[in-house]
């Protein structure tokens, strides 16, 4: 694991640069949006540690370039705002994980060791899943729906692939967190509900049947029964 922390604070990028070579990981340091992408395009990186309010161009700005151009790379933001429309507008962007500052050290550990281990499983070959009239191709990335391509984020992707790799089971709202955000649930958040119904417009709302349903008091499963 290779990783770019990106953030203007030295004492910060000091003090997360050190707690990671101590584990033995390469870490580099960027000061601002603009390094950080020459960076980028001479060294590959596995993960970018990316602050959200930076000089010249912001850390969601940033994510999207991130996105477009090194699909592979897992983007864990950091924030001092823990509201969930900042959660959101982070997510939207492609952002797989988001820690609020101030925070320890083993959290943030954890969390890149979660991102690590999701990217290593990602499949090498293209596959395919299937449910009803929807398609995903888990290497393309491309959804159809009764032949019609829908355009997803990287989030509603993460939601959707999940969904359909435990298709009529009942998730828990932790569980979906959990394995679509690498986060520690917040019960004080609607983040889950919110994507779920941003998945739900564009899969469901001109398509029989509905595949994903609301289990009241539990959370959602995805299967082919209307409700």
């Amino acid at each position: 694991m290779r990783v770019l922390i990106v953030e203007d604070e030295k004492d910060v990028a000091s003090f997360i640069k050190s707690g990671l070579e101590d584990y033995g990981i390469q870490a580099d340091t960027a000061p601002d949006a603009l390094i950080g992408q020459k960076m980028m395009a001479e060294t590959a990186y596995s993960t970018v540690i990316l602050d959200v309010n930076l000089p010249m161009m912001n850390g969601y700005e940033f994510c999207r370039i991130i996105r477009d151009r090194y699909d592979e790379v897992s983007v864990l933001m950091l924030t001092a705002l823990d509201s969930t429309e900042h959660k959101l507008a982070g997510f939207d962007v492609g952002a797989d994980d988001y820690l609020v500052k101030p925070f320890e050290f083993r959290e943030l550990m954890a969390r890149l060791r979660a991102l690590n281990r999701r990217r290593m499983t990602i499949p090498a070959d293209s596959v395919t899943l299937k449910m009803a009239d929807l398609e995903f191709n888990q290497k393309s990335k491309e959804v159809r729906r009764n032949g019609q391509k829908i355009s997803l984020t990287a989030r509603e992707l993460a939601l959707l692939e999940f969904f359909m790799k435990n298709t009529d089971k009942a998730l828990t709202r932790v569980e979906i967190a959990e394995n679509v955000w690498d986060i520690n649930f917040d019960t004080g958040t609607n983040v889950v509900d919110v994507y779920v119904n941003y998945l739900r417009k564009k899969i469901d709302k001109h398509f029989t049947p509905k595949l994903i349903h609301t289990i009241p008091g539990i959370g959602y499963i995805m299967k082919e029964a209307e409700e």
